[in-house]
């Protein structure tokens, strides 16, 4: 069984999901807002969804965290790592729980999933798919440096663009982490 670690940022926890996000997540799939990340989504399809989540762990030795508003203790998104079957490659997503988009958890959430990707994991680049009409997640690959690289076609989701993030070494040299 793999131990899924904990990560602070100033306002957020980055920890394992558990049942008890079950409620959010699956308001946050029956709704509209879920329209560019498989939904909108009944209960048990969200169900599947959060346990593909936590089986993503098993299956690749990393994967998306619950963020955790530390200051509420309320879910405010899953966020992190991510390389599904027929990915093109290795991801850094965000999903927002409803009512906590707007507030900059997107990019701090990511921000530091991207540095433990880099840092932790060994990666040396990342992407981010983001569906063409996602103004809000286009932004906050923007806010982190990424920049459009092209077209993906997902056999689900169709078309997504790919966002592609600055490499470790172009952040340790000053880069979005220096302030950040």
């Amino acid at each position: 069984m793999i131990q899924i670690p904990t990560i602070s940022t100033p306002r957020l926890t980055l920890r394992p999901l558990e049942a008890r996000d079950f409620a959010s997540f699956s308001d946050f799939f029956a709704s509209d807002r879920s329209k560019f990340v498989g939904g909108p989504a009944t209960a048990e399809q969200s169900w599947r969804m959060l346990a593909g989540e936590l089986g993503h762990w098993q299956l690749r030795g990393y994967g998306r965290w619950a963020v955790e508003e530390t200051a509420t203790g309320k879910l405010a998104g899953v966020i992190g790592p991510w390389n599904p079957h027929g990915w093109p490659e290795p991801e850094l997503g965000w999903d927002l729980m409803n009512g906590f988009e707007g507030q900059g958890y997107a990019t701090e959430a990511a921000l530091a999933a991207r540095e433990y990707a880099y840092d932790t994991l060994g990666w040396t680049t990342a992407i981010s798919l983001v569906a063409p009409e996602n103004n809000g997640s286009r932004s906050v690959a923007k806010r982190m440096g990424a920049t459009y690289e092209g077209l993906f076609d997902h056999e689900r989701h169709g078309t997504l663009e790919i966002w592609r993030h600055p490499a470790p070494n172009d952040l340790t040299a000053g880069g979005m982490e220096a302030y950040a």
